[in-house]
């Protein structure tokens, strides 16, 4: 037999052994699925502040005077709404010629020559191949920077303690952020950005510097949290996860993220456009919907939904417990169509479900009526 190979470890991957991390294999890294318990880590960062390690992300830089041109071929959103601005970032989807979403992430205009992305580290390999693919017409130089580490601090009080751990040079500026922008030195990347629905910060900094940080971030009572939390928070704050809420096969309009396309100007040809527009155009696609279970059970992947009473199906993409409101949530996957309320099938039975508008839960509070 071959012999399996090893992990990739962040560099963190001691600190969360000292933690009593509960270490998982998560798409070819060794993380921290939990510290003790999943349940009190959501809690604390819904009412204080927890400090995730997402350096499995892939972070690319990417340069070249045609720069902006090319992240207008590649994206689906329009970069041009950030060009000029430095320090601000767009969520966007990759998109496949067929309009399936290759990958989603956070791009930032850092000058008229230089962006930084932000990808999943379960698409690392095929977004790296594509990239460069896309890139050679532009003369676009693409560097992974995989010496970088990645911190997201985040909470109410998040802020507030994470405040005097920052460099003095860097601090006015991080603290005078809006969401959706960053700041940056030789040494750190001040991001207000995140994936829980709270306040706070992603910190990208380097393997060297990132165990000493993230013990000072202990220290000052910023608490240790795993991707189980993770997971039940995104969820809550009505954010999809790629590989269960999109993939290859699902376009932006059929997993809630039209928000994330740029139509105009209508001369900008970006990859899968022309699939996209004749999709809008039919309405005839699936379409991505909030749940709320109205009876006994937990909503999970891959549970068949029932929307009427000829037998139409959908499925439950991302399912929990929400501990912030108490009940059973999810996304689904339907066909288009206006539904208020569908039934779930959980151990043979069908449970009635509320279909609501996520996000679920925003800042420590509910948004939707249950």
């Amino acid at each position: 037999m071959p012999k399996k190979l090893m992990n990739k470890r962040t560099a963190l991957y001691d600190k969360h052994l000292a933690s009593n991390a509960k270490v998982i294999d998560f798409g070819g890294w060794d993380m921290p699925l939990h510290y003790g318990s999943q349940l009190n880590e959501h809690h604390i960062v819904r009412q204080d502040s927890g400090v995730f390690d997402v350096s499995h992300m892939t972070v690319i830089d990417l340069q070249g005077e045609q720069v902006t041109a090319f992240l207008q071929h590649l994206l689906a959103n329009n970069v041009s709404k950030i060009v000029g601005k430095v320090g601000k970032a767009l969520y966007s989807c990759m998109l496949n010629e067929q309009g399936g979403i290759i990958d989603d992430l956070i791009v930032y205009f850092q000058s008229e020559q230089q962006f930084r992305m932000v990808v999943n580290a379960s698409t690392r390999d095929k977004d790296l191949a594509w990239i460069e693919q896309q890139a050679a017409p532009f003369a676009v130089t693409i560097k992974e920077r995989d010496e970088l580490a990645m911190l997201a601090i985040q909470g109410p009080k998040a802020v507030e303690k994470i405040t005097p751990l920052l460099p003095a040079t860097l601090r006015d500026n991080a603290l005078a952020l809006k969401p959706f922008n960053a700041c940056w030195d030789d040494a750190m990347f001040i991001a207000r950005t995140g994936y829980t629905g709270e306040d706070g910060f992603e910190i990208i900094l380097s393997n060297d510097q990132a165990p000493v940080f993230w013990q000072q971030l202990l220290d000052a009572n910023i608490a240790p949290v795993g991707l189980g939390a993770r997971d039940t928070l995104r969820l809550e704050a009505g954010m999809n996860l790629y590989g269960s809420d999109m993939g290859e096969n699902d376009t932006p309009l059929e997993s809630s993220l039209a928000w994330t396309i740029g139509w105009k100007p209508a001369e900008r040809q970006f990859i899968g456009r022309e699939k996209l527009e004749a999709q809008k155009q039919s309405g005839e696609h699936n379409i991505l919907i909030g749940l709320v279970l109205k009876g006994k059970g937990v909503l999970r992947g891959h549970q068949t939904v029932y929307v009427d009473d000829n037998g139409t199906q959908g499925e439950i993409t991302s399912g929990t417990y929400s501990p912030t409101l108490g009940v059973s949530i999810a996304f689904a996957r339907l066909p288009a169509g206006v539904y208020e309320e569908v039934k779930v099938a959980i151990r043979n039975k069908q449970i009635p479900a509320q279909v609501v508008k996520p996000p679920f839960v925003r800042q420590g509070k509910a948004c939707i009526d249950i």
